[in-house]
């Protein structure tokens, strides 16, 4: 119950959570002991404590309830108690409200700071004449001092406001950096197992066309389609999945364990896939095994749009550092009914791999072929 103490306290509403510290300097204000101590400007005699001496304390105390919620109200009806009191002598401890409101109006006041602080210099200044009048012996230099540290008060008060604003825009640049990478995070995602699914897709229907005159292979051929976007939309589902809020922390993103899924997929779109996977995956590799099923996704998908019916070799190599991943094709031809690559897959690879602190190689063969490399640490870099 103690725990939920301090997050109850900022559940209430501002002016209650800022009307005790004025209680506090009436309080403090009646402590016979303190009362040599008071907030003082002309040097004039104290009066008793009387029933003008509660006014003053009302006006002094009570206003800083609204301090943040109406800093200029509060910093008038303050001063206004403190001017009271200084020209009819209730000196009290409770005088201190005045640099209160002051650092709270300097903090929170948002319109007419200017205005409000020549306003209060104008005023000071009448006060000040006002004393000398009713026969303060204040010197010059005493007025002069006060008034100082009531500037200060209001610088104390403007700094803590510019620090609030420096903070608050320090969230939004963090904020709006979070949703970019998040963004590119996404759209990586989509990348990846759209452009995948799709192009295998796109394939299959090609070859359909040419096989009205087998129905056996034709049926087979539509069923690969099928069996394509049902995958498709399995795997959309999952990363739909990730970015709902309420999804558990498990993720359920596809694997290294399903790359020979994904290169049956692919030899069912008719290409010739040699699939090579040495070692044993290690228990826990953090995002590397994400990261190497995603370059053998995309070698594939390029193999599919540019080196159609071409041999293409996946290699996989598990050890305990790292994982390396080689996908090659024999040819580059594009194929007619695919579409131009943007190149975004593969900047998304070498973005992933980096991340890892790991190595990505892309570009063409010496024998007119290409070949896609990565080396990735199992375990991020500290």
């Amino acid at each position: 119950m103690l725990r939920r103490l301090p997050e109850r306290w900022r559940r209430l509403d501002v002016t209650l959570r800022d009307l005790p510290l004025g209680l506090l300097f009436v309080g403090l204000s009646f402590v016979p002991v303190l009362q040599e101590y008071v907030t003082q400007v002309g040097d004039l005699p104290s009066n008793p404590f009387g029933p003008m001496t509660i006014v003053v304390l009302a006006l002094l105390c009570l206003p800083l309830a609204v301090r943040r919620r109406w800093p200029l109200a509060s910093l008038a009806l303050v001063s206004l108690g403190f001017t009271v009191s200084m020209l009819g002598s209730y000196h009290v401890v409770a005088g201190t409200a005045l640099a209160i409101a002051i650092i709270s109006a300097g903090a929170h006041l948002e319109r007419l700071r200017r205005t409000t602080a020549a306003v209060l210099t104008a005023a000071y200044v009448a006060v000040a004449f006002a004393l000398v009048g009713l026969g303060s012996t204040e010197r010059l230099d005493g007025f002069v001092v006060f008034y100082l540290l009531a500037v200060v008060a209001w610088g104390v008060g403007a700094w803590l406001r510019a620090t609030r604003a420096a903070e608050a825009e320090r969230r939004r640049r963090v904020a709006e950096a979070t949703r970019a990478a998040e963004r590119t995070r996404i759209a990586r995602e989509l990348h990846d197992v759209v452009t995948h699914h799709v192009t295998a897709m796109v394939v299959q229907a090609e070859a359909a066309r040419y096989l009205t005159g087998a129905p056996e292979r034709l049926d087979q051929t539509l069923k690969a389609v099928g069996d394509t976007g049902r995958r498709a939309t399995t795997d959309l589902r999952h990363l739909l999945d990730l970015l709902n809020p309420d999804h558990g922390a498990e993720s359920r993103t596809p694997t290294v364990g399903r790359l020979l899924t994904l290169v049956e997929q692919t030899r069912r779109a008719g290409q010739e896939v040699e699939f090579t996977e040495e070692g044993t995956p290690a228990a826990a590799t953090g995002s590397a095994d994400l990261v190497a099923y995603r370059v053998v996704q995309e070698g594939l998908t390029n193999a599919l749009k540019y080196a159609r019916s071409t041999r293409t070799a996946v290699r996989v190599r598990h050890r305990d550092s790292d994982i390396t991943v080689e996908v090659s094709t024999d040819g580059s031809r594009p194929q007619p009914g695919v579409g131009a690559g943007s190149g975004r897959g593969l900047a998304g690879l070498r973005e992933r791999v980096d991340l890892l602190g790991g190595e990505f190689d892309a570009g063409p063969r010496e024998d007119g072929g290409f070949v896609v490399r990565a080396r990735i640490p199992a375990r991020s870099p500290s």
